[in-house]
């Protein structure tokens, strides 16, 4: 899990300058001071997503925590699942929050487009599932250390709800856990977990920094899913055939993997030479041939040459 950094916010535009100073390629841990009351009172503490299904951009996982008798308290702030309001509203919810320091604390995980990508590609996969997962658990176990006095937690469960359920029971004995779908519109702690994660994923791609030097206006990208038809265009327009997409792209996802075959340059691994596959277009070879240098050949100018000074050789030695 990330480093994690302390965040006193008085709302959600304090979430763009840790998220623009931060590198896009790793994972981003944001919490609140815990309030002295949280130490000491038993509390319950709710766990929420942001951004799962997206082609684009990072996946939030947040938590949201208070005492147990503060519950009613969440509600009357206005406390609501994160996806049955506008942003305009998820904002001022999450300003609600943080005016209630002494009560109410917070934190969360920006899992980036790369970890994402990797994670999922690597030869030992690890599935979205786990990552989801992965992420919930360290930031119950955060908590914990932080001293925060859990004593219930409440899930919007991601697979089977009893599986999940059992499998955080056993990680977390003394605490009470309770999983359940569509968590995020029963539960007030859940709700406020969401307005975190879905408020600072936000953030997060509204100040994403092109490393590609890319000018994006506005919301070009659209909403980010892969049925969106702005976004399916923003993955044709920023396409190198040779690296790809930018970081901002999830490349372990379908719609990207589709895109990838049909428009890139093919790369032929040694197991597939040994088994007889033959690539039926150009190898990833040929862009750096000089045959190729006035039709195909890759643009130096692409940030991965630059920044290694590299230039086009005609002999190899």
């Amino acid at each position: 899990m990330a480093q994690v950094l302390r965040a006193e916010l008085n709302n959600a535009d304090g979430f763009e300058s840790p998220i623009v100073n931060n590198d896009n390629t790793k994972n981003l841990c944001l919490a609140s001071p815990v309030p002295d009351i949280c130490k000491n009172d038993p509390c319950m503490l709710g766990i929420d997503e942001a951004g799962r299904g997206p082609v684009l951009g990072p996946m939030v996982y947040g938590i949201c925590y208070c005492p147990l008798d503060y519950e009613a308290e969440l509600k009357v702030l206005g406390a609501v699942d994160s996806k049955s309001i506008d942003d305009k509203k998820r904002e001022e919810m999450f300003g609600k929050l943080c005016e209630h320091p002494d009560q109410v604390g917070w934190a969360v995980e920006v899992i980036s487009p790369t970890t994402i990508s990797n994670d999922m590609l690597r030869r030992s996969k690890i599935s979205l599932n786990e990552l989801s997962h992965n992420s919930a658990i360290n930031l119950v176990k955060r908590a914990l250390e932080d001293g925060v006095n859990v004593k219930e937690v409440y899930v919007d469960t991601v697979g089977p709800p009893e599986k999940y359920q059992d499998k955080l029971s056993k990680i977390f004995p003394n605490i009470k856990v309770t999983v359940a779908k569509k968590a995020d519109a029963i539960y007030p702690v859940v709700s406020a977990a969401s307005i975190c994660a879905k408020v600072c994923r936000d953030k997060a791609v509204s100040n994403w920094k092109f490393k590609e030097n890319i000018e994006i206006f506005g919301d070009a990208w659209g909403s980010g899913y892969p049925g969106d038809p702005a976004t399916k265009k923003f993955l044709q327009a920023n396409l190198d055939p040779v690296f790809g997409f930018p970081q901002l792209v999830r490349f372990s996802w379908s719609t990207a993997e589709k895109i990838t075959d049909e428009k890139c340059a093919p790369f032929e691994w040694s197991d597939d030479e040994e088994d007889g596959a033959v690539a039926k277009t150009a190898s990833i070879q040929s862009f750096f041939s000089p045959a190729n240098s006035t039709k195909q050949s890759i643009q130096l100018s692409h940030k991965f040459f630059t920044e290694r000074k590299m230039k086009r050789c005609t002999d190899m030695f």
